[in-house]
């Protein structure tokens, strides 16, 4: 049977002995009272184990059903477990920050950015994450110019970072009394969530900080107090701004998250360029690069060009069913 040599071959490459071994360390780690003397490292670490022991649940219960040719419970386990082989990068089970850009385009684009963002806030719900809106720009008539949000949440990164690129819609214009087909572009960043602890070295004297009254939500004291940031780092000469907290601090703290996150997908770009030089097939995560097409008119149809994935069903994937989408990508991209 197809699934049970499929479930086979994937207990194969699951390293289990190492995630076990990774267990009692912790375990044993866990019973020095020193352990706890910085609680959020202890914290992060007491995440760790929980996240290991549910891994190694799942591969005990993937090993029974093997034995007793469960295929219903092998259709659950196997996706799932699977996800977790592809996870293999620094920082994959990290939070995510993602950034989203209306393309050229006026009020069709800013439309069709707040439709993604809608999509990404769905998927987030789905997933059980926690999002918070860290800086939007919106649309003068609709939508959103862009916005930048924190998926909080483990493994958010992994599964989210292979959306990065251009995401573009075809559709009926609802602005156009003539309803024209319309074709509309949104730029979609995606960084994981570094600590100020991550290995990339940030002098002080190399950041510029620059605050101002905030224009979005909050009621009057964001207009009252210069709560927002904006962040230039001078070396690389990336700007980035926060503005969605009530206290100059909270966005403080989101400005450096941000800026680490650009900082370590800059260092990513450059060591990927190098290794694909000879393969030819490098392509950064910028506008130059469309990943995926929703078309809702003449024929319904979203197809993500990398993987040839596709679903005749735009309404459910905009409404953030992405799972089938970011499976594939996970299989043919990592």
């Amino acid at each position: 049977m197809e699934i049970l040599e499929k479930a086979k071959k994937l207990l194969e490459k699951i390293d289990l002995s190492s995630k076990e071994n990774k267990i009692r360390e912790i375990e044993a780690d866990s019973t020095s009272p020193s352990f706890w003397s910085d609680p959020k490292t202890a914290s992060e670490k007491m995440k760790e184990l929980a996240s290991l022991q549910k891994e190694v649940s799942d591969i005990n219960e993937l090993r029974n059903a093997i034995r007793t040719n469960n295929t219903k419970l092998l259709e659950k386990l196997i996706p799932e477990l699977e996800d977790y082989l592809y996870f293999s990068g620094t920082y994959d089970k990290s939070s995510a920050l993602v950034s989203l850009h209306a393309g050229q385009g006026g009020v069709e684009a800013m439309d069709w950015c707040q439709m993604l963002f809608r999509m990404y806030r769905r998927f987030c719900e789905q997933k059980g994450w926690i999002m918070e809106i860290i800086d939007q720009t919106p649309g003068e008539e609709a939508g959103l110019k862009s916005v930048t949000f924190l998926a909080e949440g483990e493994y958010a990164y992994g599964f989210l970072k292979f959306e990065a690129g251009v995401h573009r819609l075809v559709r009926q214009s609802p602005f156009n009394a003539d309803k024209l087909r319309q074709t509309s572009f949104a730029l979609v960043e995606v960084m994981p969530q570094i600590e100020e602890s991550g290995g990339i070295d940030v002098k002080e004297e190399d950041l510029e900080w620059d605050f101002y009254r905030s224009g979005g939500h909050g009621g009057q004291n964001v207009n009252k107090v210069s709560t927002a940031v904006r962040l230039k780092h001078r070396p690389s000469g990336i700007v980035v701004s926060a503005q969605s907290e009530r206290y100059q601090g909270q966005n403080r703290a989101y400005a450096l998250k941000l800026l680490l996150g650009k900082l370590w997908l800059l260092e990513e770009e450059k060591r990927r360029k190098e290794e694909e030089k000879l393969k030819g097939g490098y392509k950064t995560p910028g506008w130059g690069n469309q990943i995926r097409s929703y078309v809702l008119h003449p024929y319904k149809m979203v197809k993500d060009l990398r993987t040839n994935f596709e679903s005749s069903n735009p309404e459910a994937i905009l409404s953030g069913n992405l799972d089938g989408f970011i499976q594939e990508e996970l299989r043919v991209l990592s």
